[in-house]
């Protein structure tokens, strides 16, 4: 009957000693410019490193390491601040750009129409570099096929009520 005692609650020496109510942003606040926080993560901005923000000595352990100290040596002498984001925080950005880029190609089958220009052109390797180089998102206009495919049925709407409109 001994195996069925109930024993008593652990005394407070065996329990653990990490932080519950600690968030990444506190661990953010509390250690300045040298940790960031993304989508509930905490990072090492120098080494763009992972670190457990619920254990405070673990991220000491971190910030007095020899790795941490010669990355971060290379980090201040890059002009460029770079910082780890999550998968999710860069969907939602990529997903801000898509109304930008429609707009784009949008405008640019608008373009050729109106200027009766062939889609196929836009297949044109100089073309293609112009538009690259000098057209704030001009890599992001597919070739004529999907062009013709997606963009075109909405272009050629347009172009019938403006035609549509002239005549009245």
């Amino acid at each position: 009957m001994e195996r069925f005692a109930v024993k008593s609650a652990p005394s407070s020496r065996n329990r653990s000693k990490t932080a519950l109510y600690v968030t990444p942003q506190d661990r953010v606040s509390e250690f300045g410019s040298e940790l960031h926080e993304d989508g509930g993560k905490l990072f090492c901005t120098s080494c763009n490193v992972v670190l457990n923000h619920v254990r405070k000595s673990a991220i000491n352990d971190h910030l007095k390491s020899k790795t941490h100290t010669k990355r971060k040596a290379e980090f201040e002498e890059q002009n460029v601040r770079k910082k780890q984001r999550t998968l999710t925080a860069s969907l939602q950005c990529n997903s801000a750009a898509q109304p930008e880029k429609s707009s784009v190609v949008q405008d640019f089958v608008k373009m050729c129409l109106e200027a009766n220009i062939p889609l196929e052109k836009a297949d044109h390797p100089s073309v293609r570099a112009f538009l690259s180089r000098h057209v704030k998102n001009g890599s992001s206009i597919p070739k004529s096929e999907q062009l013709r495919k997606a963009y075109l049925p909405d272009g050629h709407d347009n172009e019938n009520q403006l035609i549509n409109t002239e005549d009245r």
